[in-house]
């Protein structure tokens, strides 16, 4: 099947921001930690049944959502009293790039585009993802909202960012799955916001709303 490029205006484009886990990485991995993994090991560790620990952290994790919380993991270690870093490392063979991101990667880097992730994900979380794939090679800086103790969701940390790494919010995309990420991206003035709704073959789609959309990053690659 012949993939359709939006055509974006990339001579209009200096700087591209990308989110990581669900955008450029399959979102499996972290879904069937923090879903299927981690209560197991909280229900033996607490001698509950699966059911009462899905129901305990299920309730908890979402508790914190568009929270900086929801993603810490010194936040999660303490609240339940396991090493939840450390437990991530029994799951890294299921961290994988989506289709075609390294070839985008390799594009931007061939087009001398300023790029840098922007990321949600613990530090602790983003070594080992880093570990474990090459992207990390791609980036010109790669930051985590625990940097700027706020995450994506807070409008505050696009003119955070742009004090410590200029940009021109008027020549800048921004590619992420978060969609109130986007939201505040937009808000800020960030001019290009696109959403990657493709987050993993094992889960549903992103429903972008209002957003241009992506499922390959090869879609955003001038049309040949």
């Amino acid at each position: 099947m012949e993939i359709k490029s939006l055509n974006l205006p990339w001579h209009e484009i200096d700087t591209v921001l990308l989110d990581m886990d669900g955008t450029l990485l399959d979102l499996h991995f972290d879904w069937h930690f923090w879903m299927t993994y981690l209560p197991g090991i909280y229900a033996k560790e607490n001698n509950l049944t699966l059911a009462e620990a899905n129901e305990f952290l299920h309730t908890k994790i979402h508790s914190q959502t568009g929270t900086l919380n929801w993603y810490c993991l010194d936040y999660w270690t303490e609240q339940l009293a396991l090493p939840v870093a450390a437990l991530k490392q029994d799951l890294k063979h299921l961290i994988k790039p989506h289709p075609g991101v390294m070839e985008f990667l390799q594009w931007l880097k061939a087009e001398k585009k300023h790029v840098i992730m922007v990321t949600n994900a613990h530090r602790d979380s983003l070594s080992i993802k880093l570990e474990m794939t090459e992207i990390g090679d791609y980036f010109d800086e790669i930051i985590s909202a625990h940097d700027y103790q706020k995450p994506k969701e807070n409008i505050q940390i696009w003119k955070d960012i742009q004090t410590d790494i200029p940009y021109n919010p008027a020549k800048t995309l921004l590619l992420d799955d978060n969609l109130t990420a986007l939201t505040t991206a937009q808000e800020f003035g960030i001019k290009h916001c696109i959403a990657a709704t493709f987050v993993s073959d094992k889960m549903d789609k992103i429903d972008p709303k209002q957003f241009p959309y992506i499922e390959n990053l090869t879609e955003l690659l001038p049309a040949k």
